[in-house]
């Protein structure tokens, strides 16, 4: 599940050796912040990996942290608050996330 909110992008799965959890991914370390706040838990660095920063959560923490999310939406555009918590360069990819997605 590809997750992008406010605070970053967030990629969650369910590996095999870990079933009751949920790892949540990330390409940069600030879109993992308030989940592994929230979780009480250290973020680990993958750095060969495809995604250099990871928390494992349980279900009930992530279904929290998504419902805070969705709590707190308080925006009319997206991308525009994402320029302003993200700035310019997470700004532009999601643009180009955007911009894909019109050929689905």
């Amino acid at each position: 599940m590809w997750v992008f909110t406010e605070t970053g992008f967030v990629s969650a799965v369910r590996k095999v050796d870990s079933p009751t959890k949920i790892t949540a991914r990330s390409r940069d370390r600030q879109s993992l912040e308030v989940l592994a706040e929230l979780s009480e838990t250290e973020i680990l660095e993958t750095p060969f990996a495809d995604y250099g920063y990871r928390v494992l959560v349980s279900d009930d923490i992530y279904k929290v942290w998504l419902t805070t999310t969705v709590d707190m939406l308080d925006y009319d555009n997206f991308k525009n608050r994402v320029a302003d918590s993200r700035g310019h360069v997470f700004h532009h990819a999601l643009g180009k996330v955007w911009t894909d997605m019109l050929a689905v």
